[in-house]
């Protein structure tokens, strides 16, 4: 159907369904974000955030490289150290010269020189960056605890999660009709999969948006870690016969839900 959702599941009854809503002009009625309050905020963070750990990441992996390759007397103090121990070690390196040009005649000290100037200044922005990560960590948290105070106090929502729903959903939730809207939005509702041998069986929609699919996804799993009443959810669908599959899709349902009712509201 044109302009409608994509991976709608085949059904007669369904497809009869959406035309009828096409027709009452209940199909194109979606309000935008409107991308000026706190929401907005917290996805340009967010992705301030993210270049900073991926270019991070970068750092970390080069440092390593760099090491394997220095020369033995620079290689062997490192080789065993982890973690900050090896960036703090590495800071404070320093090399013998500041000019490596003038070393071009001793190919022994260009090399040792040359290796520490590039695993020093490597370590001062592996340093550098994770300051940033940890100051805009500090700024999400208290704009999404002061923002979503609610959604922050569900079990198995962290920063993190809670920041990619907010991002998702936009700064007005009340342009989602209803809690199964916001479902599909994250592509956790059951949608009938049904077939000739089996009947009665659904899976989670395959459309939404992936990003609040993988939030909903960890919050599930780690409420099914540290949530009394989610283990014994678990326990007792497990005893009727349901696969872990099965039951991590009526979870993320659930949770889909509290998620929904704890959005904030514009008032």
């Amino acid at each position: 159907m044109p302009g409608g959702q994509p991976e709608s599941p085949k059904s007669d009854r369904l497809d009869a369904e959406q035309a009828a809503r096409a027709v009452l002009g209940q199909g194109a009625t979606a309000i935008p974000k409107s991308r000026d309050g706190a929401v907005e905020v917290i996805r340009m963070l967010r992705l301030t955030r993210g270049s900073a750990v991926k270019a991070r990441t970068q750092a970390v992996n080069t440092l390593h490289v760099l090491i394997v390759t220095a020369p033995d007397n620079l290689r062997e103090p490192l080789r065993t150290l982890r973690g900050r121990t090896l960036i703090n070690h590495c800071l404070n390196l320093r090399p013998d010269h500041d000019d490596l040009a003038t070393l071009i005649d001793q190919p022994a000290r260009l090399l040792h020189t040359g290796a520490t100037t590039a695993i020093h200044e490597l370590a001062r922005r592996i340093h550098t960056l994770t300051e940033q990560i940890t100051t805009l960590d500090r700024q999400l948290r208290r704009l999404l605890t002061t923002a979503a105070p609610q959604l922050m106090a569900l079990p198995g929502i962290g920063a993190e999660i809670a920041g990619q729903l907010l991002v998702t959903v936009g700064d007005k939730p009340d342009r989602l009709a209803s809690e199964a809207s916001f479902a599909r939005l994250c592509g956790v509702a059951p949608q009938p999969a049904s077939s000739g041998r089996t009947t009665g069986r659904h899976r989670l929609s395959r459309s939404g948006d992936r990003a609040a699919k993988s939030a909903i996804y960890m919050a599930t799993v780690t409420r099914m870690r540290q949530h009394p009443p989610t283990r014994a959810y678990l326990h007792r669908r497990t005893t009727e016969g349901l696969t872990k599959r099965e039951i991590i899709r009526c979870l993320k349902r659930c949770v889909a839900r509290e998620i929904f009712h704890a959005l904030p509201r514009t008032t």
